[in-house]
């Protein structure tokens, strides 16, 4: 009898310690990917790949394929291309690959705001007319959000993930 008790605590004693280690390992992982996020968005050195597309007025639509659509952000440049769906209020496109939201900047304002739980970042473009302001919200496991504002186009609202392997 007492050899049973001692082996119930020591599997009791040894689960406790397993869960311990799982946990601490799970902390230690996200520890990393924050810090790992982190790091890319002050080196100003990212890519938001786009996976869905939520244009004002509209329905969410899935792009695909994955990791086409996307905004480069270096500390010299921003580089969008990413599909539009909306209201284009003027200098409407002529052609096929004049649609979207395809601009390369190298004139901007970059500002990062920290907030509770995700990083503000604020991309104003003094050099292109298809964008005015880029607005991203970065969460701490890389999940990012992205709102793009035009002067001749309504918003559109884009979600998707930080690349940090660049």
């Amino acid at each position: 009898m007492k050899a049973i008790i001692k082996l119930l605590i020591i599997a009791i004693f040894s689960s406790a310690v397993n869960i311990t280690y799982a946990q601490n390992k799970k902390a230690e992982k996200k520890a990393k990917q924050e810090q790992a996020v982190k790091s890319q968005i002050d080196s100003t050195k990212y890519r938001f790949v786009a996976q869905w597309m939520n244009p004002l007025g509209g329905r969410q639509v899935f792009l695909t394929p994955a990791n086409y659509y996307d905004i480069k952000i270096r500390k010299d440049s921003v580089i969008a291309y990413l599909p539009y769906f909306g209201r284009v209020y003027m200098n409407a496109p002529v052609a096929g690959e004049d649609g979207g939201i395809k601009f390369t900047s190298t004139k901007f304002d970059y500002k990062i705001t920290p907030k509770k739980d995700r990083w503000q970042v604020t991309i104003n473009f003094k050099d292109t007319r298809k964008a005015r302001r880029l607005t991203m919200d970065v969460f701490k496991n890389g999940t990012a959000t992205a709102n793009i504002i035009s002067d001749n186009r309504d918003p559109i609202y884009f979600q998707g993930n930080i690349d940090i392997k660049i």
